[in-house]
């Protein structure tokens, strides 16, 4: 009977946090689970969550270097967008109005 008992239980483990769970087969419930225990800071030392930190850092100003400098080059790109529009409209007539969409069919 106890060999009986042992076909109603299914072992399962998590492939995310290798918890270890049976469950009974009859019923869906949750006889027992244990969990493995993992080293704290994935079994890394001080100094080396500091150096990872160090980089961290680094590649964070990094980016922000990247997108400090793409906002100054959009900004010349709108400046000189504007002047061009500038240009374009002391260029054109003052007497005749601009086309408008339904002028183009």
């Amino acid at each position: 009977m106890n060999h009986m008992g042992k076909l109603n239980r299914f072992r399962i483990c998590c492939p995310d946090c290798d918890t270890q769970i049976t469950l009974d087969a009859a019923t869906g419930k949750i006889l027992s689970h244990s969990s493995i225990d993992k080293p704290l800071a994935g079994g890394k030392n001080f100094e080396a969550l500091l150096a990872e930190l160090d980089e961290n850092k680094a590649q964070a100003e990094e980016v922000f270097q990247q997108e400090f400098a793409a906002m100054k080059d959009q900004d010349r790109l709108l400046e000189e967008k504007f002047r061009e529009g500038l240009k374009r409209a002391q260029e054109e007539p003052e007497d005749q109005p601009p086309l408008r969409p339904f002028d183009l069919d």
